[in-house]
């Protein structure tokens, strides 16, 4: 991860040309590119190998919700399309995060397979109402144990989480975190949101970003002011551990 850019790009367009236009203008060294389910439906996997084909580190966003074997297929499809990031949800349980895990296992270069939690878009009203008892943080912490003991790489989780996942599932298991807004921006159908600083102190790895980049005047200007204060943040936060130390 030293010397990986940390923010992924989300490329939450309604078809190609847009992504394309937009990943036209950026570097493959500033940042990595997530592709969820609106753009991928409309586009399909050509847009996938085209983007990795450039050079972009591909985090193919789609969630992956099913009985072991399809799961296990879809990754296993996945991989081949040379994406380095792809999620399952971890509601599926086990036996579905373990076939996803194996699926790829034998692959080169192997994915990075991590599970969604909870959606940032949740809060407690929309935990009660599906009857998730515990409240965010202890369905988020039981949840990325459970991958972990199946040995996924990581989980996307909210920044709000992130200290605790870290201080719990230690220091090699991956956090991906959505919900990531600049202190200017707007939060638009995010609930539980952080800013990229907060969010790396938090012990964050990579940081999913969208309309804030996206939807700006200059996205370029954007994603270099955001990735500023990730460096800062980094070296803050590498400055407080060597104190502790």
């Amino acid at each position: 991860m030293k010397g990986e850019p940390r923010v992924i790009v989300a490329l939450d367009y309604a078809g190609a040309a847009a992504a394309l236009a937009l990943a036209d203008r950026l570097q493959p060294s500033l940042c990595a590119l997530k592709i969820g389910k609106e753009l991928f439906t409309a586009a399909g996997p050509a847009l996938v190998e085209t983007l990795a084909a450039r050079g972009f580190r591909v985090f193919l966003d789609l969630k992956y919700h099913d009985i072991p074997t399809t799961v296990a297929n879809a990754c296993r499809a996945a991989s081949a399309l040379g994406v380095w990031m792809l999620n399952v949800h971890a509601l599926g349980g086990s036996a579905m995060m373990k076939a996803a895990r194996e699926a790829v296992a034998s692959c080169t270069p192997r994915p990075q397979v991590i599970a969604v939690t909870l959606l940032t878009s949740m809060g407690k009203a929309e935990l009660d109402e599906i009857g998730v008892a515990g409240g965010a943080p202890d369905t988020v912490l039981r949840l990325a144990r459970l991958a972990r003991a199946c040995g996924l790489d990581g989980v996307v989780a909210s920044a709000q989480e992130a200290a605790l996942l870290r201080r719990e599932c230690g220091a090699g298991f991956g956090i991906v975190t959505p919900g990531i807004r600049p202190e200017d921006s707007v939060r638009d159908d995010q609930q539980r949101i952080a800013t990229p600083r907060a969010a790396i102190a938090g012990g964050a790895d990579y940081l999913v970003i969208g309309r804030p980049i996206t939807r700006a005047a200059d996205p370029v200007a954007a994603l270099a002011a955001i990735n500023r204060e990730v460096e800062q943040a980094i070296r803050a936060e590498g400055g407080r551990m060597k104190a502790e130390g």
